[in-house]
């Protein structure tokens, strides 16, 4: 293909539109994505396949694939408009009050009663015009795909060992307790490791691909196994449940305080010593230096300092674990 266009005639659209492109491998879902019509984003094509003398996508089995060159331009494409973004950012100051940013976080929904509620009303407070969008952890869900796509703005989880490519800080650790009914069996009682065994369990379906919990790490290197007799997709049925049965459900204090706030059931201190649930706050190298998103993870950090308290002293440093994951 003849070259008709020089780089010269590139702007940050027509970046955008090719880091869509190479990143989503379709027309549709890159317009989607850009919230453009679907021409608009051919077209936008066209003029990229001019400039770079290069189809950058051809279609494949499975929809388009990037050309060699295509993808070998991914990567500068991200660092261009990550520096592009950092220059705005300098010209123009954030104001919370007049900000109409749609805040985009994540977090097990274990933490939405909990947290979300508190969260919401403070960006009410102070940033009025903005709206935050909660998005729900699934089994299928690419969290990390989804903070590098700008899809997300932060998430909150607990993992034992979280992604290293991440920016991270901790939030505060929790320690397991066995949620229950006041009328089942073992309510009341200090419970022993056999009770702990021989109960029937209710469980949480994964919430992250691959991820396997402090409980079921720690169960299998004792070589010891629960009664395990139903699962639940979503942290929310988990009372409806309990209260209709003589199951236990191994809990964060957090959550299980929270439902005996609310209605007839009760939690006992864990036989077993489960490694502390420790929650982060992560997100991408994208937003980092983004004068929006610092504040958005400063508020939820605020956030969790005021309902979780003393908890945990890492909740009142909000204390980096390495160089590149400090909240800053």
């Amino acid at each position: 293909m003849a070259t008709t266009c020089s780089w010269e005639s590139i702007d940050v659209h027509l970046l955008q539109v090719l880091h869509a492109l190479l990143t989503e491998c379709s027309v549709s879902n890159a317009a989607r994505r850009l919230n453009q019509s679907q021409p608009a984003v051919s077209t936008a094509l066209r003029r990229l396949r001019d400039i770079t003398g290069d189809q950058l996508l051809v279609r494949s089995r499975n929809g388009m694939t990037p050309t060699e060159r295509g993808q070998s331009l991914l990567e500068p494409v991200k660092i261009a408009l990550a520096q592009i973004e950092a220059i705005g950012l300098q010209q123009v100051r954030f104001d919370p009050m007049k900000s109409k940013r749609v805040f985009n976080i994540a977090t097990p929904d274990y933490l939405n009663a909990i947290l979300i509620g508190n969260i919401v009303a403070r960006l009410r407070k102070l940033a009025p015009n903005s709206q935050v969008v909660l998005h729900s952890f699934g089994p299928d869900y690419d969290y990390a795909r989804a903070l590098e796509s700008g899809e997300l703005d932060t998430v909150i989880g607990n993992w034992p060992q979280p992604p290293e490519h991440l920016r991270l800080a901790p939030l505060f650790d929790d320690d397991v307790v066995c949620l229950m009914r006041k009328d089942h069996p073992l309510a009341g009682h200090k419970l022993t490791q056999d009770d702990y065994l021989n109960a029937e369990h209710l469980v949480p379906t994964p919430y992250a691909v691959g991820q396997r919990g402090v409980i079921d790490m720690q169960l299998a290197r004792e070589r010891l196994k629960r009664n395990i007799v139903a699962s639940v997709p979503y942290f929310n049925l988990v009372p409806y449940v309990l209260l209709q049965n003589d199951i236990i459900f191994s809990a964060p204090r957090i959550f299980a305080e929270h439902c005996c706030s609310l209605g007839d059931l009760c939690f006992a201190e864990s036989p077993l010593e489960f490694p502390k649930m420790r929650f982060y706050l992560l997100w991408h190298d994208r937003s980092h230096h983004s004068e929006e998103c610092r504040w958005f993870r400063e508020q939820i950090v605020d956030v969790i300092r005021e309902r979780v308290g003393n908890k945990s002293d890492s909740v009142q440093s909000a204390a980096p674990v390495a160089k590149k994951r400090a909240l800053a």
